[in-house]
């Protein structure tokens, strides 16, 4: 088990974390940028070469890691409380595959989306996903297990997955769109769409914070949260709001990302308990530092190419999924 750090100490080491991997993203690639040219780039003075890496390629990854990252992470803590499922996770559970689906399905229908008709119908997607993930978690097979939770999210995923996939084959235009985009990539959309679109991010964030309290509560129970004054109804209404906003909008700049929101809580938890008023805003920043680190590694092992940070939190994720659930000790996971 390991040792929970006071709730202070965690929180005055999460900003330097960041900052860590913020330099690490902007230093570390198939070129080292030493950092002292790091900074000069970011101001626009410099060598050309380290402008156009620095100044453009890596700033758009590390803005849009961070950007998903708080996301992910928020959207992750929340569907575990929720859920009261310490394995769920926005990627597993559908949530991410439903936004897919909604934007894969839009281009097909509208063909050649601008990034504000691509948002909304990943929020629309999102909405959908959560709606039915939410009521599963509810009914009687699941709500005993978080396993078959886990089970029936990963099949549901693969349900609109498949969809997504057959409109893809099919749609040579969609196809070009799309391929690069469905692994997960911090490079799909430039600074300049990616940042109005953070005022839905915001607005998640704000909600998760909001709501932080009264999901603690109702862990407790729906009845026990209601003698306490917490209305189950209204708080389910607004996770759902929430999750589809932070969701559908780091899907629509960056694509599905799976695993970020099961490990980074998880992480946190072990670290400092349970209490969602230190997991929720703890998470806010391991969510970009683990997706900033995945991503500098994906440059990294390519070679001198690129491993989508996708396919990098997948198999960084797998490995740690698989040993929470080995890890299950009197019927619950660890």
């Amino acid at each position: 088990m390991v040792s929970r750090l006071p709730g202070v100490f965690a929180m005055s080491l999460a900003p330097v974390a960041l900052l860590f991997a913020l330099a690490l993203s902007l230093a570390v690639g198939a070129r080292f940028v030493p950092l002292d040219e790091v900074v000069l780039s970011l101001f626009g003075q410099g060598d050309q070469n380290v402008l156009n890496i620095v100044g453009e390629l890596r700033v758009t990854r590390t803005v849009n890691a961070v950007i998903c990252g708080v996301a992910l992470g928020a959207a992750g803590v929340l569907m575990q409380a929720l859920t009261r499922n310490p394995i769920a996770d926005p990627g597993m559970l559908g949530v991410s595959a439903g936004a897919s689906f909604g934007v894969v399905g839009g281009m097909a229908v509208f063909g050649a989306l601008g990034v504000g008709a691509t948002v909304w119908l990943a929020l629309v997607g999102a909405a959908l996903a959560a709606s039915v993930i939410f009521w599963f978690s509810g009914t009687r097979f699941a709500a005993g297990s978080p396993v078959r939770l886990v089970l029936a999210g990963v099949a549901f995923s693969a349900i609109l997955a498949g969809g997504s996939q057959a409109i893809v084959l099919t749609d040579e235009t969609v196809l070009d769109a799309f391929r690069f985009w469905r692994v997960g990539s911090l490079t799909a959309r430039p600074v300049e769409e990616a940042l109005p679109l953070v005022a839905f991010i915001v607005v998640g964030v704000l909600l998760a914070l909001v709501l932080g309290p009264a999901l603690n509560l109702l862990a407790l129970g729906d009845d026990s949260a209601t003698a306490l004054g917490v209305r189950p109804g209204v708080v389910r209404a607004l996770v759902l709001v929430a999750v589809t906003l932070l969701c559908g909008t780091a899907t629509a700049i960056a694509g599905p990302i799976s695993f970020v929101g099961l490990v980074t809580p998880h992480l946190v938890r072990r670290m400092v308990g349970p209490d969602l008023r230190l997991v929720l805003p703890l998470s806010l920043f391991a969510a970009p530092v683990m997706l900033l680190l995945a991503d500098t590694l994906g440059r990294v092992v390519g070679g001198g190419g690129e491993v989508q940070v996708g396919i990098v939190t997948a198999l960084i994720g797998g490995p740690l999924l698989v040993a929470f659930v080995v890890g299950r000790r009197g019927g619950k996971l660890s």
